[in-house]
């Protein structure tokens, strides 16, 4: 009997390469015995203390690289078959009460519930997610408490424990997201799911 291993993925529902990550990873993990902890840590948070900037920003200048970038993403989604990504209309989307919902629901039963609504409601259902009333339907229609979620996310103690997990992931060298790690070893982006695999033979 082998043990089981546990990998670590940090994510912020911000990201689209974080939601192609999330549906694409358990492909990848199929044959493998293995846990995938959830690490909520804010994107904003690491680019400013990593000096790092999203790449329609950070290669705004560089001709054709943003045509290039749609481009792959493009064949991710068709590689991996997630027809139902739509990119978020309102595109980008403050995901700080998100994150500290995620930050209260880790220990919970229903955090992967929790994961996967936030997700598809960004990334699926292009919704404006940093609106209240939207994010309260969206919980509500897969039966989660919108109200405890959203109370939970005014407490100070919440509010600590998501900087002090952006602050963690980058003192252990976190730049970006998608990150995952296997131990201590790090894989930054949706283009190393094959490299994880192959690490966890």
């Amino acid at each position: 009997m082998t043990d089981t291993k546990t990998i670590e993925f940090v994510f912020d529902f911000a990201s689209p390469n974080a939601y192609f990550v999330h549906k694409a990873l358990p492909t990848y993990l199929a044959d493998h015995d293995v846990e995938v902890r959830y690490v909520p840590a804010l994107l904003g948070g690491i680019f400013k203390l990593t000096g790092n900037s999203a790449p329609m920003v950070a290669f705004a200048d560089i001709k054709g690289k943003m045509e290039y970038e749609h481009l792959e993403i493009s064949r991710f989604i068709k590689k991996h078959r997630l027809s139902n990504f739509r990119m978020n209309t309102h595109f980008p989307v403050n995901t700080i009460t998100m994150m500290r919902g995620a930050t209260f629901a880790q220990d919970k039963g229903w955090y992967m519930d929790y994961v996967s609504v936030c997700f598809e409601a960004m990334w699926e259902g292009s919704l404006l997610m940093s609106d209240p009333e939207v994010m309260t339907k969206a919980l509500e229609a897969r039966n989660l408490d919108a109200g405890a979620i959203l109370a939970a996310c005014q407490e100070q103690t919440i509010k600590d424990r998501l900087m002090q997990t952006t602050h963690a992931v980058v003192q252990r060298g976190v730049f970006g997201i998608p990150t995952v790690f296997i131990g201590e070893e790090m894989f930054f982006g949706k283009e190393r799911l094959a490299q994880i695999a192959e690490a966890l033979a």
